[in-house]
């Protein structure tokens, strides 16, 4: 419908303000909004309806209308109850960016004029789709937490057929009807997609994302409907913009950084970091929800490229092996602290083999949208709440040693600490670099002119602890070869594979390239 239709609508009784000549505008859905910033959740062509309690001075005017202009909105209806006016600096604004601004009477209610505009847009389904935008409008104000998603899809599914689910980036299914198609499946499709929405055919569901303007994909939820969007009608496409846009806000309020619980998980990652006591940690694990006498690994991660701090935390408390563990940041590293209730340990450690492997293979599942970006991982060993700060140097210690490598995902496990490999890491690049080149760039050009597989062979029968006959087994040569092509690589690089010391500078050579 047009801006000037809602001028015939005698219940609603609107006045132009400004933009009396942008009438010709289409409306196609109605969104109440109090955020100072709601571009994320509108998809363009709306009628914004506002309280103006975003509104503390008129230096948020501005901030707000070029909000609503670059998302696209046809026209902002208004009224300040508690003031009784629309203020000047909101008319300017809106004169400004071209925005149509509509007064709203004292009288009105905003849900009337939702239910009216709803009305002739929608024709029959009217209350279907004012059912859906009334918990949208309850989700804004806060007034609905948790079970308010899975209410809006089952109105969805039941009144108006459409099967719907949201999902996370890893496959969970955050809510929806019974019967979801296969999640992996659905989030690697969503992760590989050259574009969104993406008809799958194989499941038959067309992904939406829902904040794709502002999350890194592997950080984001998306909405995954049953049919192809192409055969949709204008008003089905429409309400699963709303649709996403409501998903937008459960997850932003399901992210705990601003709640009680995630200042207070901050709070106890910073206190663990800091080395205080453990009277101080221990009441503190227990007002998390944790036991104090459990056992813990600890998880450090930080991301490459695009990847935000805040979408990493997202992350990291996504692939974790229980739900909602205990993650903060430090800087620009996320920490997290993994109960293991019945996890074997002693003083002198033991191999945790279940988170590590669990991060690992979520993370990888995450790969494909990374999108040039990279996450690195530390896992340390099991310990008592006691030790967690050496848990979390040992994690960070590890996650350093990812950062050096260049696999999108990379997940070092504490016990990699005690091998030549967190010397490597340690060394400057320059220096590593200048190692490797002398002891193998000769073998390297020899094999490019000669094919000769020095290389292959140096690294196979160092494998082997210098054993000639399974060297030879492995390569399929005979035994004469393998000592012709050793001491050919003894020739070329002055150095002789019966001494250890030349053994260990190959094979730390060959480790580094």
């Amino acid at each position: 419908m047009k801006l000037r239709a809602l001028l015939d609508m005698p219940e609603l009784r609107l006045e132009v303000v400004t933009g009396g000549d942008l009438l010709d505008r289409v409306i196609t859905w109605v969104v109440t909004t109090d955020l100072l910033e709601p571009g994320r959740y509108l998809g363009g062509k709306e009628l914004v309806l506002t309280g103006l309690v975003w509104r503390s001075g008129p230096a948020d005017s501005e901030v707000f209308v070029r909000a609503l202009a670059e998302a696209g909105v046809s026209a902002l209806a208004a009224w300040d109850l508690a003031t009784g006016t629309i203020p000047d600096d909101l008319v300017d604004a809106c004169r400004r960016h071209r925005i149509p601004l509509f007064k709203v009477p004292e009288d009105v209610a905003f849900a009337t004029v939702t239910e009216e505009v709803v009305r002739h847009l929608s024709g029959a389904r009217a209350a279907d789709l004012t059912a859906v935008l009334d918990r949208h409008r309850r989700l804004v104000a806060g007034m609905s937490e948790g079970a308010g998603l899975g209410a809006v899809l089952d109105l969805v599914g039941r009144d108006l057929g459409m099967r719907c689910w949201v999902l996370t980036a890893t496959g969970r299914v955050v809510a929806g009807p019974p019967g979801a198609p296969d999640g992996a499946a659905l989030a690697r499709a969503f992760l590989t997609a050259p574009r969104l929405p993406h008809h799958l055919a194989a499941a038959g569901v067309t992904l939406f994302p829902v904040a794709e303007d502002t999350t890194s994909r592997v950080a984001d939820w998306f909405v995954a409907c049953a049919g192809d969007h192409a055969d949709w009608p204008a008003e089905r496409r429409a309400l699963t913009t709303e649709l996403a846009a409501i998903a937008a806000l459960e997850r932003a309020r399901l992210d705990d950084r601003l709640s009680a619980e995630g200042r207070l998980a901050q709070e106890l990652v910073r206190l663990v970091v800091s080395a205080a006591a453990a009277d101080e940690i221990l009441p503190r694990l227990e007002l998390a929800g944790l036991d104090p006498h459990a056992s813990y690994v600890a998880v450090a991660a930080a991301g490459r490229g695009t990847l935000r701090p805040g979408e990493l935390r997202s992350v990291l408390g996504e692939v974790m092996p229980v739900p909602r563990p205990v993650v903060g940041l430090l800087d620009e590293e996320a920490i997290a602290l993994v109960p293991v209730p019945d996890a074997p340990w002693s003083a002198a450690g033991g191999p945790v083999p279940d988170v590590a492997a669990s991060v690992r293979s979520a993370l990888a599942a995450l790969a494909p949208g990374l999108a040039g970006a990279g996450i690195a991982v530390g896992v340390s060993d099991v310990v008592g709440a006691r030790e967690l700060r050496g848990a979390v140097d040992e994690a960070r210690y590890a996650r350093r040693l990812a950062s050096g490598r260049t696999d999108p995902v990379c997940v070092v496990r504490h016990d990699e600490l005690a091998t030549h490999v967190l010397l490597l890491a340690t060394v400057p690049e320059d220096v590593r670099q200048m190692f490797k080149v002398r002891l193998l760039d000769p073998l390297r050009r020899y094999d490019e002119v000669h094919k000769a597989d020095l290389i292959r062979t140096l690294e196979t029968f160092l494998q082997n602890s210098g054993s000639w006959t399974r060297c030879a087994e492995q390569l399929h040569l005979h035994v004469n070869s393998v000592r012709y092509r050793i001491q050919r690589i003894q020739d070329l690089t002055g150095r002789d594979l019966a001494r250890l010391e030349d053994r260990v500078d190959f094979f730390l050579a060959l480790r580094l390239s």
